[in-house]
């Protein structure tokens, strides 16, 4: 299929090749039918991405503080990696569509295939041929609306929610500043509701267009006519409520707001302007400042949005969902008139030259529609290659010569920037094909590190009999039932940490490992491999009496909206992270844990974890998400036998002896922060290696299960207060 993209490196416009998006649960697959171009919003970002990298950082100053965040914790070369990847990826456009129903996902029974909706959201409701979109994303249009008008259900939803937040009552009067598209619709609802209306707009057009569309009077903000005619409509006391939709950098339209309004009046911000809020004017006047967040209640929670949990009518009457269906029937019953909106309507294979012509200011536009093509008869789709469950029988080495082909199950941040970075361009390593859920980000992994295939098609990839090693990188609720398919597949398989997420699911693949004779498994556990810290235990020595290791991990806060917060579906953080560091303590004790203590702070924010080991050694593992950021993530001491092995997070590491005869002894070795190396690249060396000689995986398949099971008993540990006991794994 078809989808119009960007890249925010280069500001490149272009439609893009990408494969169709796989039908989830809890959404449907919509084929659009037009899409709708926010003349605000769309053109903003398309505009910064033609900026130099000063100017996007000038435009994006929130952004430049993670990175330099992420400097201190990760170095140099990773963040660069991770910023670049960003930087230089297609990103989708669009948030707002109506289209026809393809597909049905499990748990939908609001709509059927055929039904037309109009879809929201700016990872769902794309330019693009066809897009998947989850339940409170979309609303079914009314009888007789046209699907033009219903692609204008998001951006009416945005003006919407904009309105309730002003509160109106019948004989107010309002003014609008700003009347582009956002503008003109928030003029028509206010009219609708029996406010009086004043608008506010440089644009002669728009205030034309404002008037013929239900506004009293419209003018330009600097006038004196726009004064005038709120004089006018409230005999000199000022309008009830100002409805910020103006875009840019001008203060204008706040003081203007202060200026026009009356005392105690309210003040709603529905666009993307300057606030600098003038103290006194607001102050005297005791103005209500009001926040609009895009299109209601339920944005930016995946809960809301990914999950489908609705938000129960009591108490919440207005979500994104009910005045996405609310804005849809006002429109089907004449309420709101969008079709004189309609600047343009440009084919979508055309895209790329539209967004030029706007951006340029060749179109003066307040809406643009893409038109979609009908779809034509296609052949019938090839049946699906059924995975099948087979005993397999490794061979003990490959031919001289032959390229290992692998396939990557997800192509996310840690995917893109830790591990393909260090594939691409590898001898002996062929990147085959890449399956995402989401369409773009297959295209991108395709495009930035030259696999030969991308695609939605899991099964298909599963059943390719020339790919021989899978890596699983997806969300973590995925790793278990896609590491049992692939052994089932007989391929070799690579899964990021978690292995599991539950006792059920880690019992399952190796049920998986015994039914398939099947064990080619190697976890994402990269510590271990890590140059540094392999020197240090190497300097270190053997062990004759127990030890003791504290391992501190300054995990630091998760930022709102982290999918690491849905533990429901996801697991707790520790769950997904805890892993990487009872493997490393492991390793360095060069034994498996038998028992697990655990206690946490109220919250369960900050964990102290206690690992008992055969020889009576012990690892404290102290995972504290309160620290201080600028504090190392990572500082590790190993104590035997009279010396002392220290790693602080990956640039330094020393190794302290008893005093001798030669006096003491120490050893110290230093990294420049930018060469921090937690072993990635080490790690993928020996996965490949023992692919492709047939010899041991990497890390036995007994340490995984037991590095997996303790991970897994710290919050049985939590809830009975006493050490657990690790047994029964093989």
């Amino acid at each position: 299929m078809k989808q119009v993209v960007q890249n925010y490196k280069s500001g490149e416009l272009a439609v893009l090749d990408v494969p169709v998006p796989g039908c989830k649960p809890g959404g449907v697959l919509v084929r659009t039918a037009y899409s709708l171009i926010s003349t605000g919003t769309e053109l903003m970002k398309v505009s910064e991405a033609g900026m130099s990298m000063l100017g996007k950082a000038r435009s994006r100053p929130d952004q430049v503080a993670k990175v330099v965040q992420s400097v201190a914790v990760n170095g140099v070369p990773a963040t660069y990696r991770k910023v670049m990847g960003k930087l230089d990826s297609y990103t989708p456009l669009g948030y707002s569509l109506c289209g026809v129903v393809e597909q049905v996902g499990a748990g939908i029974d609001d709509v059927k295939v055929g039904d037309l909706v109009a879809c929201a959201g700016n990872e769902h409701a794309l330019h693009a041929e066809l897009n998947w979109v989850p339940k409170n994303l979309y609303a079914p249009v009314p009888d007789g609306l046209a699907p033009r008008h219903a692609a204008f259900g998001t951006v009416g939803s945005i003006a919407l929610q904009g309105v309730r937040q002003g509160e109106p009552q019948l004989g107010e009067v309002a003014l609008v500043i700003g009347l582009g598209l956002i503008g003109q619709l928030v003029v028509q609802l206010l009219a609708a509701a029996g406010v009086r209306v004043v608008g506010a707009d440089p644009d002669p057009a728009r205030c034309e267009l404002a008037e013929r569309l239900g506004a009293e009077a419209c003018g330009d903000p600097g006038s004196a006519s726009v004064e005038a005619a709120v004089a006018e409509l409230t005999g000199g006391h000022g309008v009830d409520q100002v409805y910020l939709a103006a875009g840019g950098g001008s203060n204008q339209p706040v003081e203007l707001a202060a200026r026009l309004c009356r005392d105690r009046g309210r003040v709603v911000d529905i666009g993307k302007c300057r606030l600098d809020l003038p103290w006194n004017a607001y102050y005297e006047k005791e103005l209500d400042v009001r926040f609009s967040r895009s299109y209601g209640p339920g944005r930016y929670d995946p809960e809301y949005e990914l999950e489908g949990r609705d938000y129960p009518i009591g108490y919440v009457r207005w979500t994104e969902r009910r005045n996405l269906a609310c804005f849809l029937d006002l429109m089907a019953r004449g309420g709101v008139d969008v079709e004189p909106l309609v600047s343009h309507v440009a084919a979508f294979d055309d895209a790329v030259e539209t967004y030029r012509s706007l951006k340029d200011g060749e179109l003066k536009a307040v809406a643009v529609l893409f038109r979609y093509p009908e779809r034509a008869e296609e052949a019938p789709e090839a049946p699906v290659v059924a995975v099948p469950a087979v005993n397999v029988k490794r061979t003990t080495a490959r031919a001289a010569g032959t390229p290992v082909r692998v396939a990557f199950i997800g192509a996310g941040n840690y995917a893109t920037s830790m591990l393909l970075p260090h594939l691409a361009g590898r001898e002996g390593v062929e990147l085959s094909t890449v399956v995402t859920t989401t369409a773009l980000s297959a295209a991108n992994a395709q495009r930035k590190f030259g696999f030969a295939r991308a695609t939605t098609d899991l099964d298909a990839v599963l059943g390719d009999g020339s790919v021989d090693a899978v890596f699983v990188v997806t969300r973590h609720s995925s790793h278990a039932d896609l590491t049992r398919k692939a052994l089932l597949a007989g391929k070799s398989v690579f899964v990021e940490k978690p292995l599991a997420l539950t006792e059920d699911e880690l019992a399952g693949v190796l049920a998986t490992v015994e039914e398939s004779g099947n064990d080619r498994l190697q976890v994402g556990f990269n510590r271990r491999f890590a140059p540094l810290l392999q020197e240090a235990k190497q300097r270190f020595g053997a062990r004759t009496g127990p030890a003791n290791l504290r391992y501190l991990v300054n995990a630091g806060r998760l930022e709102h909206g982290s999918w690491y917060l849905r533990q429901g579906s996801e697991g707790s953080r520790f769950a997904g992270e805890g892993g990487h560091f009872i493997d490393t303590a492991s390793w360095l004790l060069d034994a498996d844990p038998v028992s697990v203590y655990a206690v946490a702070t109220p919250g369960n924010e900050d964990l102290q974890v206690v690992l008992r080991y055969p020889d009576g050694s012990t690892a404290t593992i102290s995972y504290v998400t309160t620290g201080a950021a600028g504090f190392p993530k990572e500082t590790l001491d190993l104590v035997a036998d009279g010396k002392v092995l220290r790693l602080d997070d990956f640039v330094r590491a020393s190794v302290y002896f008893e005093k001798s005869t030669a006096g003491r002894k120490r050893w110290v070795s230093s990294r420049l922060p930018k060469a921090r190396d937690k072993g990635q690249n080490a790690e993928l060396a020996a996965f490949f290696r023992a692919v492709r000689t047939g010899g041991p995986m990497p890390v036995p398949l007994e340490s995984l299960v037991a590095t997996t099971a303790a991970t897994l008993a710290v919050p049985a540990g939590l809830a009975g207060g006493a050490p657990v006991t690790l047994a029964g794994h093989r």
